[in-house]
C-alpha cells in the first residue's frame, strides 16, 4: 500500500494548529493510507494537547527549541521510519491550501518528479510588503542559479518528497532547509519541479523572517555555504578569476606604459597586479582542495545514505513508479548493494 505522511513542524502553535489540521485531508486518490505527523519543536503551550485533539498519528516530542531545519529533518527521519512512500511538509499557520495536496503529490505518483515544491503567488499575497515580494523573486532567481534548477518559489516550505528523494537529504544549515534542499537536488540529480498553488488568509507574522535584512543576510550565506560544499571547484574558480582578471589587467597597464617611457611613476600598479594575481592563483588552488574534499565528503554521504537505508528500509515494499531515468534505476541498485556493504562493514566489527 502506498502511505502518505503529512508533517508540520510546530513551535507553540495552539492557536493556529487546529485550524491547519482541521482541513487536512485523510484520504487522497493514488494513496492508501494518509497519516499526520507533528514535530514538537520544544513548544511552551497546548500544541501537543491540539494535535492529539485531532487525532494525530505521529509526535516527535524536542525538549528545547531546535530550530525549523532540525525539527523538519526529524520529521523526515520519522516519516521514513515510519514506512512514507511520500511525505508533504506543511507550516502550522494554515498559510498553504491543503486542497493543493492533491496536485503536491501528483508528479510523484506519476514518477515525473522526486521532489515538487509549491509555489505560491508572491505577487497576489497581500500581507507581503513590496520589498519582501521583489526580494523573494531575486532569491529564487539566485537559488536557481545556485542549483540549476527551475524552481519558482524557493523559499516555499510546501512540498513533497517521495521516500527515495528524504532517504538523499542532508541538511546542516540550522536556520531553514528550504535552500539547502533544493541546492543539494539540483547538485545530486534529484528530479524536482514546482507547482502552483494557493495560499489562505494570513493568521500570524512569519517567526522566519523577523526582520528583512537578517533574513537576506542568512539567506545569502546559506546559498554561498552550499554553493561551496557541494560545487567548490566551480565557486573557487569564479571567485578566483575576478582578482586574476583585475591583476592581469594592470599588468598590461604598466608594460603600456613601461614600454611608453615612465615605469617609475607606475610601481605601485605593478605590485597592486601582482597581489591580484597571486590572489587568484590562490583561490584557485583552494578551488583544488576544496574539491578534493568535496569527493571525498561524497564518498561518506553514500555511505551515510546505505547505512541509513538499511536503518529505515528494511521492512520496506516501494509502491511508487519510477521516474524512468537512469538515476532512480541505479538508487534502486544502489539499495541492494548499500545491504551488503553495510551488512559486510558491521561484521568487520
Amino acid at each position: 500500500m502506498t502511505k502518505l505522511i503529512i508533517q508540520i513542524p510546530c513551535y507553540n502553535e495552539e492557536n493556529s494548529l487546529g485550524i491547519t489540521l482541521s482541513v487536512l485531508p485523510r484520504q487522497l486518490r493514488g494513496v492508501d493510507t494518509v497519516e499526520w505527523l507533528i514535530i514538537n519543536d520544544g513548544s511552551t503551550d497546548r500544541t501537543v494537547d491540539v494535535a492529539r485533539s485531532y487525532g494525530v498519528d505521529h509526535i516527535v516530542n524536542f525538549k528545547h527549541n531546535q530550530g525549523l531545519a532540525k525539527a523538519f529533518m526529524a520529521g523526515i527521519e520519522a516519516c521514513l521510519k515510519a514506512d512514507a512512500d511520500i511525505i508533504v511538509n506543511t507550516d502550522a499557520d494554515n498559510q498553504y491550501c491543503a486542497d493543493d495536496i492533491p496536485k503536491l503529490i501528483q508528479p510523484i505518483i506519476s514518477g515525473r518528479a522526486e521532489i515538487v515544491i509549491g509555489a505560491r503567488p508572491i505577487q497576489k499575497i497581500k500581507h507581503f510588503s513590496p520589498i519582501k515580494k521583489r526580494l523573494q523573486k531575486f532569491g529564487s532567481w539566485v537559488v536557481r542559479i545556485a542549483s540549476n534548477t527551475n524552481i519558482i518559489d524557493a523559499p516555499s516550505g510546501f512540498r513533497a518528497f517521495s521516500r527515495e528523494a528524504a532517504l538523499k537529504l542532508n541538511v546542516f544549515n540550522e536556520y531553514t532547509y528550504t535552500l539547502e534542499t533544493i541546492i543539494q537536488a539540483g547538485q545530486k540529480g534529484i528530479a524536482i519541479t514546482s507547482v502552483p498553488i494557493r495560499t489562505n488568509r494570513y493568521l500570524r507574522p512569519s517567526r522566519l523572517v523577523k526582520s528583512i535584512s537578517a533574513y537576506v543576510k542568512r539567506s545569502l550565506i546559506t546559498i554561498l555555504r552550499i554553493s561551496m560544499t557541494y560545487n567548490p571547484l566551480r565557486f573557487f574558480i569564479t571567485l578566483g578569476t575576478i582578482p586574476f582578471t583585475l591583476g592581469t589587467l594592470l599588468g598590461i597597464r604598466w608594460l603600456i606604459l613601461y614600454f611608453a617611457g615612465t615605469p617609475k611613476a607606475h610601481v605601485p600598479s605593478l605590485v597592486l597586479a601582482a597581489i591580484l594575481i597571486l590572489m587568484g592563483f590562490q583561490l584557485w588552488i583552494f578551488g583544488l582542495v576544496a574539491d578534493l574534499m568535496a569527493v571525498n565528503r561524497q564518498l561518506l554521504e553514500d555511505i551515510q545514505l546505505r547505512l541509513r537505508r538499511l536503518d529505515v528500509d528494511s521492512n520496506h515494499t516501494p509502491h511508487l513508479p519510477s521516474t524512468g531515468n537512469q538515476a532512480q534505476r541505479e538508487n534502486r541498485k544502489e539499495g541492494r548493494e548499500g545491504e551488503e556493504f553495510a551488512n559486510s562493514f558491521l561484521n568487520q566489527e
